[in-house]
């Protein structure tokens, strides 16, 4: 696996098959996508050096591997904060839209509160990925994946690490928000209730709050769903790096019968 994106100027990327999702073999996990929008509005912004605080992704159309055009802009501009959008398309079609309030950052002594542990380390995790009638090459394969508790296959909750085993722009060294925003929308994946093979628990969208920088190569998820009987549902994911709790992500479900 190299990369999920190649860029090809002016906004345009090319997506590689590595980006595929479990709902469809033409489309892709919203991962790399929502990870690719942030990458575009880290880079619009005005704030140099300024915390991404808060990120929602909203997934209009499924995304198709295919070229995919990429633009952001600052629609609030500030000294201190600043709201950064960021739209994706494929030829006249809007895919996803991102909208991410970027702090900036200041130094500053905080009492000592006490904090939770981090979980086990990824070493700890279980390194066998049984993903049901996914093919070889896909988001699946492209990321490590170390589960502390549950399994793709075993309906619950489920603590999983995550690392990219590429780049997410060809030429590009990953970054630890690339890896966390690859990683962040699969809380519904671990966490299902429902059987995969017989039900879709597809999102709607994506928001991630980010109360810390993430660092390092890993993010972690402790994720839970919940369901209605109304065939919708919310997916709540506790986002951790290796050195503690970092923020936290949602996802809005809509359940289907395949």
């Amino acid at each position: 696996m190299s990369a999920f994106y190649v860029a090809a100027g002016d906004g345009r990327f090319a997506s590689t098959e590595w980006t595929r999702g479990p709902w469809s073999p033409d489309h892709q996990h919203a991962g790399p996508p929502a990870a690719l929008l942030a990458r575009a509005i880290e880079r619009a912004g005005g704030i140099e050096g300024a915390h991404l605080g808060r990120g929602t992704f909203e997934i209009l159309r499924p995304v198709p591997i295919a070229p995919l055009d990429v633009v952001a802009e600052v629609v609030r501009p500030g000294r201190r904060v600043e709201l950064v959008e960021a739209r994706m398309r494929a030829g006249d079609e809007t895919l996803m839209l991102a909208r991410a309030w970027r702090l900036r950052r200041a130094e500053m002594e905080l009492p000592v509160a006490d904090s939770a542990p981090p979980p086990a380390p990824p070493d700890a995790g279980d390194r066998r990925v049984q993903f049901p009638g996914m093919p070889e090459v896909g988001w699946h394969r492209a990321m490590d994946i170390r589960f502390l508790d549950g399994a793709f296959d075993r309906p619950g909750p489920a603590v999983a690490w995550f690392r990219m085993r590429g780049e997410l722009v060809e030429g590009e060294a990953p970054s630890p928000l690339d890896n966390l925003f690859c990683a962040a929308d699969a809380g519904n994946g671990i966490s299902g209730v429902l059987d995969f093979r017989r039900h879709g628990f597809v999102n709607t969208d994506l928001t991630v709050h980010l109360h810390r920088a993430p660092a390092g190569a890993w993010t972690c998820l402790d994720a839970v769903t919940s369901l209605s009987d109304g065939g919708v549902g919310l997916a709540e994911s506790a986002l951790h790096d290796e050195h503690g709790p970092i923020g936290r992500a949602l996802q809005t479900l809509l359940v289907t019968e395949r």
